[in-house]
């Protein structure tokens, strides 16, 4: 009795959400874009979301020029499917509405050349071209295994160790991306400005000023205030109530 009640409220769970993303698919081409937020958010409301559900809402307070909200649904869309060019492109966008222009600093040495191998891929991409190579391993195998000719069993024998070296990167790489999105906790800044502190207190030093919309990065939380770095490696405190994290 207990299963088929969930069943039914699941069902019924999905209906409404499905109803609701549909309503507010309806008021975005009408151009009413405020009751479109509202269609969306009672979805989201229902523990429902998806990457098409945070571009959407991400374009109607886009229209709206409500840049921190824009931002932040895009990102939010961006780590369900990270390799989306519609909604990079959209967040590029949002991104030239906000004020302050803060600097990527790119990383150097051989740290950089493991960053731009590993971030190639998602790493659940990376997971799948793993199975793949593992797959042809096997392949590999079976084909020395009964292979009678000498040729033949050298080819197979020397592509095995190929494949190995290559599955071997593509799950390193894995767990390497898999690691820096659990470890990164972006955030963005909703206030209308803030002040950043050198210390987790309103009388401390101010370091430099933030408006809405500017991408941060969560360093670590003390009582009511974060630690934040910049993608410039610029660091402060500020009140946790002026941002909100992505993941």
């Amino acid at each position: 009795m207990k299963k088929i009640i969930f069943i039914v409220l699941l069902t019924t769970q999905v209906f409404f959400a499905q109803n609701g993303f549909e309503k507010g698919n309806y008021l975005y081409q009408k151009g009413r874009y405020e009751q479109a937020i509202s269609e969306y958010e009672s979805v989201l409301a229902t523990k429902h979301q998806s990457a098409e559900l945070y571009f959407n809402l991400g374009n109607c307070y886009y229209k709206l020029n409500k840049v921190a909200p824009a931002i932040y649904n895009y990102e939010k869309a961006l780590v369900l499917n990270p390799d989306d060019a519609e909604i990079q492109n959209n967040l590029k966008f949002a991104q030239k509405m906000t004020i302050d222009e803060v600097k990527d600093i790119p990383k150097v040495g051989f740290s950089k050349t493991i960053h731009n191998l590993t971030s190639t891929f998602h790493y659940n991409t990376w997971a799948w071209i793993s199975v793949a190579f593992s797959t042809l391993f096997l392949l590999f195998f079976i084909g020395y295994y009964f292979s009678q000719i000498a040729l033949s069993k050298r080819i197979f024998f020397f592509g095995m160790f190929a494949l190995l070296f290559l599955l071997l990167i593509c799950v390193s790489a894995a767990i390497s991306e898999k690691n820096d999105f659990e470890n990164e906790r972006p955030a963005i800044v909703f206030a209308e400005m803030v002040l950043v502190k050198s210390e987790p207190q309103m009388a401390s030093n101010t370091v430099f000023t933030l408006h809405e919309g500017t991408k941060v990065f969560v360093q670590e939380t003390l009582e009511n205030w974060k630690k934040i770095q910049l993608t410039d490696g610029t660091e402060g405190w500020i009140e946790k109530t002026a941002i909100k994290e992505v993941k």
